[in-house]
């Protein structure tokens, strides 16, 4: 016989990019380990109403909302939303990114350059300071934790891909250990997953529909890894299991 966790008994979690790939794998484990889910899309409202509808029959309570997380505004507005409907927020995950496509650094170009960072960086910093101002001690609450979704390539640099992308998950990295060390005493601890290669819809959306099989040769363990494999690594971070863990970045990259 299965025990049911009771809805809301681990908290409301916030995951950004949730309508797909590693986002939405993260948002249905959550529930299913008794979260409420809060979660965003910025563009796929069918995927985000398919989300919705799996949430529900996993018999949790969710908001699932648009929101371009790239605008201060609407970060803000999020936050609000998903914490009036849900209760207060004492997990988020930064999962929302854009890769800028695959290109040598000698062909981007500056505007999207500039989108690209304030998506996955400077978005990431907003959505992580709205948390701090609810989770934090300093600020009345009650602590949680935040786990930023960084990559493999900020490691491996992205040669010949994308190097634009692997410096904004540099960025992340930097981040997850900074603002670890500045919350650490408030109850609030931070980390960072740091995916190696994932089978999802990013290769294919990329126009490389192939990348998988060729790199899977490069990848000690011989296969590429799962969105579950991820999400799994977000929950322990998320999780009491990991109470002694913050600052830390975990590689889910099969050795590579």
């Amino acid at each position: 016989m299965t025990t049911q966790i009771p809805k809301g008994s681990s908290g409301v979690i916030l995951v950004t990019g949730a309508s797909r790939g590693i986002g939405a794998a993260i948002a249905l484990m959550a529930a299913k380990r008794g979260y409420l889910v809060g979660g965003c899309f910025s563009r796929d409202a069918a995927r985000a109403k398919s989300l919705t509808v799996e949430l529900l029959l996993a018999g949790t309570d969710c908001a699932i909302l648009t929101a371009d997380i790239s605008k201060e505004d609407e970060v803000v507005r999020l936050f609000t939303r998903v914490q009036d409907t849900l209760g207060p927020i004492t997990a988020l995950v930064n999962n929302a990114a854009i890769t800028g496509g695959f290109s040598r650094v000698d062909n981007v170009s500056g505007e999207m350059l500039s989108h690209l960072f304030q998506v996955n960086v400077i978005g990431s910093m907003l959505c992580a300071r709205e948390a701090v101002k609810r989770m934090s001690t300093r600020h009345g609450g009650k602590g949680g934790a935040i786990v930023n979704i960084s990559s493999r390539a900020a490691h491996t640099g992205g040669a010949g891909e994308w190097v634009h992308y692997a410096a904004t998950k540099g960025a992340i990295d930097t981040f997850t250990i900074g603002l670890a060390r500045e919350v650490a005493t408030e109850g609030v601890r931070v980390n960072a997953v740091a995916p190696g290669l994932i089978d999802t819809e990013i290769h294919a959306a990329n126009d490389a529909p192939d990348r998988l099989d060729r790199l899977v040769p490069t990848v000690p363990m011989q296969r590429a890894g799962t969105a579950d494999e991820v999400a799994e690594a977000v929950l322990w971070l998320l999780s009491p299991a990991a109470s002694y863990t913050t600052g830390a970045i975990l590689e889910v990259g099969g050795g590579r």
